[in-house]
């Protein structure tokens, strides 16, 4: 016990020894204190290698099963857009758009999201050089080398015992045992043996590789239906501010975005095609988004977004629940304060004049005498009765509120508010993968069946 210890005293302070320090001691190479270009360092199962760092804005990207492998782990898809990767008796979730990985149930949040490049999951350089380390598996990062070390003694006894066969022969499991130093070596794209070409940071519109589309399964629709799905905010409008989760404080644009890409999955999975307004952290206007679905000639248009307690309110932070927003006239102060919440983003739209009168109220009453108004607050009711299934929250019912994201388009509409951003129990589950996945299934189900309820109605109205 007294060894390990010493050994776990010994890696921390190599966390957090100055670069001068760590340059001066007997042998060691120069310190950095820059990143020393497209590669990290990897001290790993197969002795001392290199592996492709792609330039990205969140400070890195690296290729998770290559770097697994170096470092005696391994990482299987376990679905979709989905891996899990095992490190020595710990296991971490990672999915293809979100920018927070799993572990234990817990939503760890990154700097920026998991992403498909080449063919492979690559994910914030952070996962390994801030989350991994504190496990204390024998997996530390040396920011003046830029490289992640494997200490194989401490590694050892954070793995489980290795299994027995029926002679009491252990049975090799581990990546590196198995496959050997060479062929793990073989299996990472090296900095030395890569093309140029390929070592060379590319354009991020380039880069991302979509989603390979789910075989779609038998649709009981009567044909191929569009959504649009609108990630709320993004960019320099990060929306609520939230919690804090692990240290650190989480956007409403995140956790839009991750859920948001989970119900296109979904939605992908029951035969419905997915248009969403943005796949990243980047701003679209208001006034756009709504335009974006009448391009697309888009069936049903939903918006995701996470609410916010009203500091004024006695226990503000013990507020949460869900709700489902169609377009219309606001009837309480509460709607009005959602709705005044989520327009808000107008002020960061420094393009954009107010023009004179009022074209949203123009929109209103015209919607009204429409069709949209009725299927929206159809849909809207449909996806907080979904919901109920699925969030821990309580429901907090169907609203109806001038929201400046549902005024332009011009097909049935909602904004979902999937939690409070404000609450830690909320927060908690919708950071969490389980509770994304659930989210994601839920809306997926509603919109389905809206769908199919509205072509019995059309049926029922063409006798």
């Amino acid at each position: 016990m007294r060894a390990r210890s010493l050994l776990l005293l010994g890696a921390a302070l190599l966390l957090v020894a100055p670069a001068g320090m760590a340059g001066a001691m007997p042998g060691a190479a120069p310190a950095r204190t820059m990143p020393p270009g497209d590669v990290i360092r990897v001290r790993g199962v197969a002795g001392d290698t290199v592996l492709a760092l792609v330039a990205s804005a969140g400070g890195g990207l690296v290729q998770v099963d290559a770097l697994a492998r170096l470092l005696g782990g391994s990482l299987e898809e376990t679905g979709a857009g989905r891996w899990r990767m095992t490190l020595y008796n710990t296991t971490i979730d990672l999915s293809e758009g979100s920018p927070f990985a799993g572990f234990n149930g817990f939503a760890l949040p990154l700097s920026e999201p998991t992403r498909v490049l080449d063919g492979h999951a690559h994910a914030s350089l952070q996962l390994f050089s801030e989350i991994i380390p504190r496990f204390g598996i024998g997996i530390l990062w040396d920011k003046s080398r830029w490289e992640v070390r494997l200490f194989q003694a401490i590694a050892r006894r954070a793995a489980p015992p290795a299994p027995r066969d029926a002679l009491g022969n252990a049975v090799l499991s581990n990546a590196s045992e198995t496959r050997g130093a060479e062929e793990t070596r073989a299996a990472t794209a090296t900095h030395e043996s890569a093309p140029a070409a390929a070592r060379a940071p590319v354009p991020a519109a380039s880069r991302v590789t979509a989603p390979a589309a789910s075989p779609a399964p038998a649709s009981k629709l009567s044909r191929r239906y569009k959504v649009v799905v609108d990630p709320g905010h993004g960019g320099v409008d990060p929306g609520n501010a939230g919690t804090l989760v692990n240290g650190r404080r989480l956007r409403e644009a995140q956790i839009a975005l991750a859920i948001s890409l989970k119900v296109e999955r979904e939605l992908k999975q029951r035969g419905i095609d997915v248009y969403m307004t943005r796949r990243t952290d980047t701003l679209i206007a208001l006034g756009d988004r709504g335009r974006i679905a009448n391009r697309q000639k888009a069936d049903l248009f939903v918006s995701i977004h996470t609410n916010a307690a009203n500091p004024g309110w006695k226990n503000a932070s013990s507020a949460r629940g869900f709700e489902t927003y169609f377009l219309s006239a606001a009837r309480t102060e509460d709607e009005r304060r959602v709705a005044a919440m989520e327009n808000e983003v107008v002020r960061f739209e420094s393009s954009v004049e107010a023009k004179a009168g009022d074209p949203l109220s123009f929109i209103l009453n015209d919607i009204a005498q429409n069709e949209h108004l009725r299927e929206s607050s159809d849909l809207a009711a449909t996806v907080q009765k979904s919901l109920a299934g699925a969030h821990p929250g309580p429901s907090r019912g169907v609203k109806q509120a001038p929201f400046a994201v549902l005024a332009g388009s011009y097909m049935p509409a909602v904004l979902i508010e999937v939690g409070f951003g404000s609450n830690r129990d909320d927060t908690a589950f919708m950071v969490s993968v389980a509770g994304q996945q659930k989210t994601a299934e839920a809306i997926a189900d509603a919109t389905f069946e809206y769908l199919l309820h509205y072509e019995r109605r059309v049926k029922l109205s063409q006798r």
